[in-house]
């Protein structure tokens, strides 16, 4: 395919993407239509979408409409591309572009749109990140890294990165945690590399292994991960040696741990109920949450977001706090994450379960920006009563 043909493409598969229906869905039903394209092709197509997505309202204002095809034009300009040179109307390229699509300069653009941000979320992200609102959130509006956790338990992070070499994929080491290894090319060979095949690897941002890495644990610990999902974090605190039970309120989202867990060599239990009595050296509740932290991987996520749901998730935040506490021995630990940088995600809900719940003490709450590498993240580490 030509990049004007790509373009082309990209504008129909955000045109029903903007209509509602999600960008996955999209770009995999308009492969299997066009088997002609090649995996590059597709690969460019889906970034195009992504970046529009991630760039929705700065695009549209720089294409002068919120369309597939105001977005692909707001693309050119936002990258320094004259769109003629692209939108020519020529074999399968887009049509020329009219006079009425000019758009507007952006250095006039509201925050909101300059920082791609529905308008009622700029107060309360400002209120969280404070004087580092706009350079964070400039973050989300760029493509994420690819990290990998280094399997510990069986590898060495220099062992590992010769490995990967040796398959074509570079990588470097990150600051934010001793296991992350940063992917710098061929991101999409990680899958079939002997390092991950082989169990030495997981997919997992330098934020979240940099939170499992704060969890303190002894040697032979019971956690619990009481919002397990796909297990990612489980695997890291296993990696550690900790005995983990795994579970989550929808056991369909752990189908695939119990394959990772035997690829990386990690004995984890699943279970779909955990008995009342049952207690644990720590819980780990990785919380529901906006994703605010994550919206360059999931920038669809943004958009639809509203006040009503927020205010739905931090009702549900607190009612897994209440319960997962109930499961801490007396004197372990109470680890609470989100990938989300709103305060009244995080330490809002410290704050109110601290308040309510006698004898509990505050040990390490820390905010992870993008600004640091990875994604938006928060932890914090409670220790309960003794007795």
């Amino acid at each position: 395919m030509t990049p004007g043909a790509r373009i082309a493409a990209a504008i129909a598969v955000l045109d029903e993407v903007l209509s509602g229906a999600p960008a996955e869905k999209v770009l995999t039903t308009w492969a299997r239509r066009n088997r002609y394209a090649g995996s590059g092709d597709r690969a460019a197509i889906r970034d195009h979408v992504y970046d529009a997505l991630r760039c929705r309202r700065s695009f549209a204002w720089l294409g002068g409409a919120e369309t597939g095809r105001g977005l692909m034009l707001g693309a050119q300009r936002a990258s320094g591309t004259d769109p003629s040179s692209l939108f020519t109307g020529e074999g399968y390229a887009p049509a020329p572009v009219g006079a009425e699509e000019a758009g507007q300069d952006l250095s006039n653009a509201p925050d909101a749109v300059r920082l791609d941000m529905p308008d009622w979320l700029m107060g309360p992200l400002s209120d969280s990140l404070g004087d580092r609102t706009e350079p964070a959130l400039a973050v989300l509006r760029t493509r994420a890294p690819v990290f990998l956790r280094v399997n510990i338990a069986r590898a060495d992070r220099e062992d590992v990165r010769a490995m990967l070499a040796a398959d074509g994929i570079e990588t470097a080491p990150h600051p934010l945690a001793d296991t992350a290894l940063e992917v710098t090319s061929n991101p999409r060979r990680v899958a079939q590399s002997r390092a991950y095949l082989d169990g030495l690897v997981e997919l997992q941002d330098a934020s979240s292994q940099a939170a499992c890495a704060a969890v303190p644990l002894e040697p032979g610990a019971r956690v619990l991960d009481y919002c397990a999902g796909g297990g990612g974090k489980a695997l890291a605190l296993a990696a550690r040696g900790a005995r983990v039970t795994a579970h989550d309120s929808d056991p369909r989202r752990m189908r695939d741990l119990p394959v990772r867990a035997e690829r990386a060599g990690a004995a984890i239990v699943t279970e779909e109920t955990i008995a009342d009595a049952d207690r644990f050296d720590v819980v780990l509740c990785d919380v529901p949450c906006t994703g605010s932290g994550t919206w360059r991987r999931t920038p669809e996520a943004k958009w639809l977001l509203t006040p009503e749901r927020l205010d739905d998730l931090c009702r549900t935040q607190a009612e897994i706090l209440a319960t997962a506490a109930r499961h801490v021995k007396p004197g372990g630990t109470l680890v609470y994450m989100t990938c989300s940088m709103l305060t009244a995600e995080n330490s809002a809900q410290i704050e109110e379960f601290l308040a309510a719940s006698k004898g509990w003490t505050l040990t390490l709450s820390r905010r992870f920006s993008p600004e640091d590498g990875g994604d938006g993240f928060f932890v914090a580490v409670m220790d309960a009563p003794s007795t």
